[in-house]
């Protein structure tokens, strides 16, 4: 049995849940987000708690188990407090701007780079080199950071780029320092 998949999912105040199977519907105070939940398990609805439970221990039964637990604790976590991933800016000349709809990055390219924001993120630029990705989807936030991220990745040498706040870049000694 999974010990991820074992733990009850503790529903928070202003958190309403709906199953109508195969559908799983969060509403909360940030909005709402569904799941398609598969054969392989089933769930027990309590009023302050929701069970997740593998209907035999086949496994792919084992592996949904735990996996359908925690995208359902991600789907409570964003519709009430929301997901946040920050990426930092490094170079010379490096910048970003943000409009409600799309992002503009100048990251050493002849022409900026103009992303569109999808819908249900938001994107803020902090001091022209943070960008902070919000949403109450941790799959959308996380996939938004990584094609931004994607657009310059961090090189090795000089350590210019957009890497993830905090990401700590392994450095190589350039031509000088290899005698």
């Amino acid at each position: 049995m999974s010990r991820i998949g074992k733990a009850p999912i503790a529903i928070p105040e202003g958190v309403k849940i709906d199953f109508l199977p195969p559908t799983l519907t969060v509403h909360g105070p940030k909005g709402e987000l569904s799941l398609e939940i598969s054969d392989w398990v089933q769930l027990e609805l309590d009023s302050s708690h929701l069970k997740v439970a593998a209907v035999s221990q086949h496994r792919k039964c084992r592996s949904m188990h735990g996996l359908t637990r925690t995208l359902i604790q991600n789907m409570v976590t964003g519709v009430t407090a929301g997901f946040t991933k920050s990426l930092e800016i490094v170079g010379v000349g490096y910048r970003a701007e943000a409009d409600t709809q799309t992002l503009t990055l100048n990251v050493g390219y002849s022409t900026p780079v103009v992303m569109a924001v999808p819908e249900g993120l938001s994107v803020e630029v902090e001091k022209n080199t943070i960008i902070h990705v919000r949403g109450i989807d941790k799959q959308g936030v996380g996939e938004m950071a990584a094609r931004i991220r994607r657009v310059r990745k961090p090189e090795p040498y000089r350590g210019k780029g957009i890497r993830y706040l905090g990401e700590q870049i392994r450095r190589k000694v350039g031509k000088a320092g290899s005698k």
